[in-house]
């Protein structure tokens, strides 16, 4: 919370160079509208993390505290590019969502299309979702952070866009039927916001597909702002605008490395048997444990809880005691007991 808070600030004073009362003034004392759009920015941040930790519950980086840090975001990774892409598309959500339930000033429905002909049989109408209110005010307050020249800031600022086209291509069109005894001979549609976890699932794909960025290095260390920028454009000529990019190879999440904020999977919880597990959870004490040169072990802890309450009149409740045995999974050191011969397979990042 504090650093969000800290990032928020930092793109205040940003959007206002030159003025470093500015940031705080408004927070405090500001316009109302800017006050609400600052805590919709706020709220949609968290709830783009928050949805980066379910994506990656189950994977070796598993989008810890310190990949939304200013330290864990100055490096392109693979992993960094979802994190801004999500965090973008989180808040552009927010702001939609926002001004759709009228909480926001200056805002309301996207009725911009209503009467035209959208397709056969039906008409726009309705209460669109805004999107373009909030990728517009998205895009000035995430995009603002990102002041430099050089091709991180690039790649930044292109996963930011991908996200919020993200929150584009996942709408939904949602009609109503219009005609004598509900013939549905016309209908009225309109566009809605998908839930953020289609957003999300939509991105971890574009995730696994992310690409890596070629720029001509010797164009790079030239020095010349025109020979960095011809080298960026010339890198980014082939690349789609809904694709993820990244310029470095990812580290090895499998190890403990405090000092860039990685700490290996060594006591991760893993699956291996459950109800309604996707394929992925399935697999994540192999991807997890045995990959990264672990075993698994099992832990079982008991439980004490209260149940078979009865009232008794007049006026007591008398429950038992009842206890449940937990059983977890979690990754561990193997000792040279385990078993000789066996050899670390680490396959990349997953």
């Amino acid at each position: 919370m504090v650093h969000l808070l800290f990032w928020l600030l930092t793109l205040l004073y940003k959007m206002c160079p030159g003025h470093a009362w500015v940031a705080s003034n408004f927070l405090m004392t500001g316009p109302k509208t800017y006050l609400t759009y600052s805590r919709s920015v706020q709220e949609g941040a968290m709830s783009g993390i928050e949805e980066c930790r379910h994506q990656f519950a189950w994977d070796r980086w598993n989008c810890p505290e310190s990949a939304t840090q200013f330290k864990g975001l100055r490096r392109a990774t693979r992993e960094t590019s979802f994190v801004h892409a999500i965090s973008a598309a989180g808040v552009m959500y927010t702001l939609t969502r926002n001004c759709s339930l009228g909480d926001l000033e200056n805002c309301g429905c996207d009725v911009s299309k209503n009467g035209k002909i959208g397709g056969s049989g039906w008409l726009w109408g309705g209460c669109s979702d805004n999107v373009d209110f909030g990728e517009r005010i998205s895009k000035q307050y995430v995009d603002a952070q990102e002041t430099g020249q050089d091709s991180r800031a690039a790649v930044n600022l292109h996963n930011n866009a991908a996200g919020r086209l993200a929150v584009k291509a996942t709408m939904r069109r949602i009609c109503r039927c219009h005609g004598m005894s509900e013939s549905c001979s016309v209908q009225t549609c309109w566009t809605q916001l998908s839930d953020l976890r289609d957003i999300g699932n939509y991105l971890k794909l574009k995730h696994s597909q992310a690409q890596k960025l070629d720029i001509n290095k010797k164009r790079m260390r030239a020095g010349n702002s025109a020979d960095n920028r011809g080298a960026i454009v010339d890198a980014f000529g082939s690349v789609a605008q809904t694709e993820l990019i990244y310029l470095e190879d990812s580290p090895d999440y499998c190890r403990r490395n405090t000092s860039v904020g990685l700490y290996g999977t060594e006591g991760r919880e893993c699956l291996q048997q459950g109800e309604g597990l996707t394929q992925w959870e399935r697999r994540s004490c192999r991807r997890l444990c045995h990959e990264c040169g672990l075993k698994v072990e099992e832990r079982r802890t008991e439980v004490v809880s209260s149940c078979n309450c009865k009232f008794q009149w007049c006026c007591t409740v008398n429950c038992e005691d009842c206890s449940q045995v937990i059983v977890k999974h979690v990754c561990a050191r193997r000792e040279a007991a385990d078993g000789p011969g066996y050899r670390r397979r680490y396959r990349g990042p997953k």
